[in-house]
């Protein structure tokens, strides 16, 4: 849908069966806008649900044209609903959240006050008292986003909250995709938005349902993270980690073998005993290191054509120009 950019605010709600929920926060949300006035416009991109939420959503719609829908045909997960409803957003301010009621949009006028009148390209939420299961949730959280802000940089205590605020701007230079909607800051901070602070937000019981994120997610979030620091950091120079690593592997099976070589040739000129090379495990281990090095360097040559074969090689965000 092709709407001017002429919203004071988008709320993008991403969900994935939360029928029962939805009537209460849609009236939650519309109470709240109508409170304080604002122009607004809320997506609701429902991610494959099966128990009726698009229906609901389409019942809702008709007694709101502030109401917009996307639904897909299948589940495809949060980070997709999230890149969809950015790409729909026309709001001045676009502010995130999730559709299990935990969520207060109570909240939403001071987040939007953070990112208009004092200047934050982001305003994330920090669920400081979380009402979840403290063995399940809190401290694997704690965990997680202690190694965040250890990779990141970033000083977030609670990088996955769903509570979040963003200028317009950000949601349109950033590209949401896979389960990288754990780490939209991050993303945000490499394209160069780099205002970024957050506000501790009031967190509820899930009051509907049940969660649809296992343990597991702690796991692959971990290893999100470490892929997209290795893709900030090296993406468009594969060659400065592949090629510096390989070098250094190949030097050094390099020397462990002339090493080896070279003590034997010196026992053998002085008569002594010697161990021929061939006997020893060390000079194998050298031989690895030979051939993994060239492999890694191989590697990031051929990353490094890759990259410079990319149709985004020099895509650059521009603050301004005159």
């Amino acid at each position: 849908m092709d709407r001017k950019n002429e919203k004071d605010l988008s709320i993008v709600v991403s969900l994935y069966n939360e029928a029962e929920s939805l009537p209460e926060l849609i009236g939650w949300i519309q109470k709240v806008m109508e409170r304080e006035g604002y122009d607004y416009e809320l997506i609701l991109v429902d991610d494959g649900s099966r128990d009726g939420s698009w229906d609901t959503i389409l019942e809702l719609a008709k007694s709101d044209t502030n109401i917009h829908g996307i639904s897909f045909r299948r589940n495809y997960g949060k980070s997709a609903a999230l890149y969809c409803g950015f790409e729909a957003a026309s709001g001045r301010v676009v502010v995130t959240m999730d559709a299990d009621l935990q969520d207060s949009p109570e909240e939403i006028p001071a987040m939007y006050a953070m990112i208009v009148g004092q200047g934050y390209d982001i305003v994330s939420g920090w669920k400081q008292h979380r009402k979840d299961n403290k063995l399940t949730k809190n401290l694997p959280s704690k965990l997680y986003n202690a190694t965040a802000r250890l990779i990141t940089g970033l000083k977030l205590h609670d990088m996955n909250c769903g509570l979040k605020a963003y200028r317009n701007e950000v949601v349109k230079n950033i590209e949401v995709y896979g389960e990288m909607h754990r780490y939209i800051p991050y993303l945000a901070k490499n394209a160069g938005f780099d205002k970024i602070t957050e506000k501790p937000v009031h967190h509820q019981k899930r009051k509907y349902g049940k969660s649809k994120f296992g343990i597991n997610r702690f796991i692959n979030g971990f290893l999100d993270l470490l892929s997209l620091w290795f893709l900030s950091t090296f993406g468009k120079k594969p060659m400065h980690f592949f090629g510096l690593t390989g070098t250094l592997t190949f030097m050094a099976g390099g020397i462990i073998a002339v090493w080896l070589i070279a003590s034997k040739l010196v026992l053998q000129s002085q008569g002594l005993k010697f161990r021929p090379v061939t006997d020893q495990p060390l000079f194998y281990l050298a031989i690895a290191a030979l051939i993994i090095g060239v492999q890694l360097f191989l590697s990031g040559f051929i990353a490094e054509m890759i990259s410079r074969s990319s149709a985004d090689r020099n895509r650059y965000n521009i603050r301004e120009r005159f």
